[in-house]
């Protein structure tokens, strides 16, 4: 008689990706380093201690697999990728002086080594740096798109310090935040891939829908991932963002399911950061009966499933594959 072995799926991973875009990757970094080289020694110290600190280069990883996708022949792409990871990075360095964070990829993020100042002008070196290459691709059209998406996250940033601590949150205005500080940098850098290539205005779609609905699902599990995670995982304190009086999906929806004496926890420590020992470990407690963090998971999996969906015009190939993979690996983080 047969004996039948439980079957186990392997681990989501994004190893068919990187396998693609390697040798294309290894020179997007090479134009990385000499695009941070400056008289000024600040500015690649500042810029190399974030680029360097084990960043997966999702972005512009996309950039290039999308090309790929798109059977693109030239080198435009390799400017592209650089210039979408350079903006990536000035929105991180930006980022951490808003936040006062202190930690970044598991390490002191610059603002803690060289101060605001540093991080803030050399964030905006990088986006110069990064308009020049764009610029030295001559696509006026993948120029237009990745200079809008650089507005729509500044937006998206002041957005969220807007809602900073705002409980009366909606939903909606929650994914409007995420939408415009997250996912238009994933849209753009899926975009930019037919454009430069000449694809059909279809084809140009679907990248940018699949890289929007992917970078969505990106947050969302981020923003569980501030709760029910690690700090070894997300390469920052766990509860950043609740010191911090974000309001994140998985707050909002405790703070809505939850009685008037929970939401009393919320309005203390979030709206006015009287945070005391303990109030994190039962904010969770409260994520937890409310299952926010496992609705936000599930939310991932539904605009998942959208980006997936937005590449079924594509032929089946290992690039297309590829692509798949990485949205089953970005919500297989929550695990």
């Amino acid at each position: 008689m047969a004996v039948v072995l439980p079957f186990e799926a392997p681990e989501p991973s994004i190893e068919r990706l990187s396998s693609l875009v390697r040798s294309d990757l290894g020179k997007v970094n090479e134009l990385i380093l000499s695009r941070t080289g400056s008289e000024v020694t600040m500015i690649p110290e500042v810029a190399n201690h974030l680029i360097s600190s084990g960043g997966k280069r999702l972005r512009p990883m996309l950039t290039l697999a999308t090309a790929a996708l798109s059977g693109y022949r030239g080198t435009g792409h390799i400017n592209l990728a650089a210039s979408v990871e350079f903006m990536h990075t000035a929105t991180l360095l930006h980022d951490d002086v808003v936040d006062e964070s202190e930690l970044r990829r598991g390490k002191p993020s610059a603002r803690m080594v060289w101060g605001n100042e540093a991080s803030v002008l050399v964030g905006d070196f990088l986006l110069g740096q990064a308009f020049r290459m764009m610029v030295e691709v001559g696509n006026l059209r993948a120029l237009e798109i990745l200079s809008t998406a650089a507005a729509v996250i500044a937006e998206g940033e002041v957005m969220q310090l807007a809602a900073a601590k705002n409980l009366d949150t909606t939903e909606d205005a929650y994914l409007a935040v995420i939408r415009a500080k997250t996912a238009e940098l994933f849209a753009a850098a899926c975009e930019v891939g037919p454009v430069i290539a000449g694809r059909s205005k279809a084809e140009q779609a679907a990248c940018c829908s699949f890289g929007n609905n992917l970078g969505i699902a990106f947050q969302l599990v981020d923003d569980a991932l501030d709760y029910g995670g690690s700090r070894a995982k997300i390469g920052k304190n766990v509860g950043d963002d609740f010191r911090e009086g974000k309001i994140t999906l998985p707050v909002i929806l405790a703070f809505r399911r939850g009685s008037e004496s929970e939401r009393l926890l919320w309005k203390k420590c979030i709206q006015e950061g009287a945070i005391a020992e303990g109030d994190l470990e039962q904010a969770i407690e409260y994520l937890k009966k409310h299952r926010a963090l496992e609705d936000t998971v599930e939310r991932a999996r539904h605009y998942g499933a959208i980006a997936k969906d937005a590449l079924a015009i594509f032929p089946e190939s290992d690039g297309k594959q590829a692509l798949l993979d990485v949205v089953d690996f970005c919500v297989a983080r929550a695990h």
